[in-house]
């Protein structure tokens, strides 16, 4: 990970981009924790027309608090399609921080404090499980060795420090979001978390990493899937031979 000497700007306003689809149950708690944790922040509910009625619980919530923003979208299109949307509305909207955070309470907005103090000093910063003082409440243990396996696998195929790569907690300055080629960014799950950093690493941005806990969801249904796992582990692979051959062709 590159460190950055030179002084940073101050970090400006701040959006929290929460996407969701069915979470009628967690979004109100999140919103409240949220605003609770950081009052300055702003909240953006990027919903996919979720068919529970998340929308119009959004809708209310940001009828109520002019801190809090609704973008609907046409329906449900992936997690990273969601973030892309919800980073594009906050550049337009000169926000000088976005910040991910799922909407099903695993991210804990207590935390948030935390890593914006970090992001004074980096340009990107990873709520990280697995750094000493991180950790993970209620997983089963095949969740526990999925996450440890995946994560030891990226760091190792694409050569990074990062020691949690694949988690979906993360805070970023404008600049960093500006430079990466967001436009050319297609995966979804894991994979755009993977994606993302990498391309923070490889774009010499300062990456930092803060210990969180990670709660699992009590409310709600996970929208983990095979699907996703499989889409890691072939995007992973192919990224990491490229690098290599890059590499190879560069000392040639």
């Amino acid at each position: 990970m590159t460190e950055t000497r030179a002084a940073r700007p101050p970090l400006g306003r701040v959006l929290v981009v929460i996407p969701t689809y069915d979470e009628v149950e967690n979004l109100p708690r999140i919103v409240a924790r949220v605003r609770a944790a950081v009052p300055a922040a702003d909240v953006l509910v990027a919903d996919d027309n979720s068919p529970d009625g998340t929308g119009a619980v959004a809708d209310r919530l940001a009828g109520d608090d002019d801190h809090v923003h609704v973008l609907h979208r046409r329906g449900k299109e992936g997690l990273g399609a969601a973030y892309l949307a919800g980073f594009a509305w906050a550049l337009d909207r000169d926000y000088g921080v976005v910040v991910e955070m799922d909407a099903d309470g695993s991210h804990r907005p207590e935390d948030l404090p935390r890593m914006l103090l970090a992001l004074e000093d980096a340009d990107l910063v990873l709520g990280s499980r697995w750094v000493p003082g991180g950790s993970v409440v209620n997983w089963p243990r095949r969740r526990l060795l999925l996450s440890r396996g995946g994560n030891t696998y990226a760091r190792l195929a694409l050569g990074v420090g990062i020691r949690d790569i694949t988690g979906g907690y993360r805070a970023f300055r404008r600049h960093a979001l500006e430079v990466l080629d967001l436009s050319e960014v297609a995966s979804q799950g894991y994979c755009f978390q993977v994606d993302l950093a990498w391309r923070a690493v490889r774009a010499g941005l300062t990456v930092r990493e803060v210990p969180i806990t990670f709660v699992e969801r009590e409310l709600g249904t996970s929208k983990m899937s095979g699907s996703i796992v499989r889409e890691a582990l072939v995007r992973v692979t192919q990224w990491g031979i490229s690098s290599r051959l890059a590499r190879l062709r560069g000392r040639g």
